[in-house]
């Protein structure tokens, strides 16, 4: 589904950043322990990496997302004080080109989420990053992440089979995803980068996202986590049978790779209650290790119809989405592995 997003470089915060960082690392930073110093490869110090209960979690992660910077916490305790528990994923969108917010993740980290970042290629194309014409920016990026000391999720041109971004279908072909994709990821190994969980995000297909996934899938070398992106709405679907539940028969073709639902959310609605239920129960059956709410209000594609995707639109969505959640087991702590 479409979804206006507001995706910023760094701005004024990032002052406000600087003149906090000493403060982060004053309180042993996030994971653990102390932060290692930049330079990518050549940093000295031990970095984090990630370990095999995140890679494989045993449990179901609640996650939230929305085009917040990650020190703008707000969200988090919202979101917590309305589920019944704090959020285990926080999501945000960030733009190719910018720098990676070392102390705001750290922040996320040390309070109990881990972040997950979406890396979207707005301003460039993915046939010049598969070409090396952005290598610079992805080394110095690749440094910033590995001098964090803790964990990032990271999502590369997330719905790259979504005809409405500038990197989808009819404007790149999926070999061009695939080269970029690997080319990224190949110079962040060569950099020593091992604190990446690398999220390969599809929307869900239906009638506006057709395309084949198989071609788009960089391969299991190269992921180590499936992440899905699909809305209870108007137009992607009322049911997970039908909204989800195909897409994954899809991808169970070719990956065996962990699966979290990285972006969903049910519109309001007379039914919100029913689908919200639904949601819950079909993505624990499915055996997914993690839902990720946009609790948000948004206009849907186009500015025809504001759409409220919050959890607390009603008394009975709300009391429906903290059943559920604590009903099929959503909730785990990474921090306990």
């Amino acid at each position: 589904m479409v979804i206006t997003r507001r995706r910023s470089r760094l701005s004024a915060a990032a002052i406000l950043m600087a003149a906090v960082s000493l403060l982060v690392a004053a309180c042993g930073g996030a994971g653990s322990g102390g932060g290692a110093e930049a330079g990518g490869a050549g940093a000295s110090g031990a970095h984090f990496q990630v370990p095999s209960s995140m890679l494989k979690p045993s449990g179901r992660a609640l996650g939230v997302v929305d085009d917040k910077t990650p020190w703008q916490y707000d969200i988090v305790s919202a979101f917590a004080e309305e589920a019944g528990r704090t959020p285990d994923i926080r999501e945000y969108y960030s733009s190719w080109g910018g720098d990676f917010d070392a102390e705001g993740n750290a922040f996320l980290w040390k309070h109990g989420q881990l972040p997950m970042m979406a890396l979207v290629p707005s301003d460039t194309s993915l046939a010049h990053i598969a070409q090396g014409e952005d290598d610079a920016y992805i080394r110095r990026l690749a440094d910033q992440i590995a001098a964090y000391d803790g964990p990032l999720a990271l999502s590369f041109a997330g719905e790259m089979n979504g005809p409405w971004n500038s990197w989808g279908p009819g404007h790149a072909k999926p070999a061009d995803f695939v080269a970029a994709w690997k080319h990224v990821h190949d110079m962040f190994a060569e950099r020593g980068v091992t604190n990446v969980i690398w999220v390969w995000t599809p929307h869900v297909v239906d009638s506006g996202t057709t395309a084949k996934l198989r071609p788009y899938y960089p391969g299991g070398a190269y992921v180590d986590w499936v992440g899905l992106i699909g809305y209870y709405g108007p137009i992607d679907g009322a049911a997970f049978s039908s909204l989800f539940a195909p897409t994954l028969r899809q991808i169970a073709g070719f990956s065996d790779k962990p699966v979290l639902i990285a972006e969903t959310g049910v519109a309001q609605s007379d039914r919100k209650e029913a689908h919200i239920r639904d949601l819950f129960r079909g993505a624990a059956k499915a055996g997914v290790i993690g839902l990720v709410w946009y609790d948000q209000r948004k206009d849907w594609p186009g500015g025809k119809q504001l759409m409220d995707w919050r959890i607390s639109t009603s008394v009975g969505a709300l009391a429906a989405f903290q059943v559920e959640t604590a009903r099929n087991g959503f909730g785990h702590s990474f921090k306990n592995g």
